[in-house]
This record gives structure tokens, sequence and C-alpha cells, in this order.
């Protein structure tokens, strides 16, 4: 069977997330953020949906397969 990993990859995700667990530990807390940047994620969404469900102006789609 093919390996589709490295040492090298494997590696530095292990490394990743050793830190990932141990540095929120170490670390002191952050205070919250500002309640405008808590709208971002929402604001994305919504752009998101409208991206998705708007129709497009392109009236055919010509596809070929050669």
């Amino acid at each position: 069977m093919v390996s589709y990993y490295t040492c090298v990859s494997v590696l530095l995700l292990v490394c990743l997330t050793i830190m990932l667990l141990v540095l929120p530990l170490i670390l002191p807390p952050l205070p919250p953020p500002p309640p405008i940047l808590m709208l971002l994620p929402v604001v994305i969404f919504i752009l998101l949906m409208l991206i998705a469900f708007v129709p497009s102006s392109v009236n055919t789609v010509v596809v070929s397969y050669i």
C-alpha cells in the first residue's frame, strides 16, 4: 500500500498537536474580543450563503468533453 504521509509530515502534525494541547495550559488567558469582531463569522456566513444561492448571470453553460 502506498504511504500518503512522509515521516516529516507526520512529525510536523504530531508537533502541532502537542503544541495545541500544551500551549493553552501555559499561556495566560486572553481577554474576550471586541463585540464587533464577534459578528465577523456571521457576516462571512451570510456572504457565502448569498454567493451560493444568488443566480449567476451566465445564461448557458457549455461543457465539452474532448
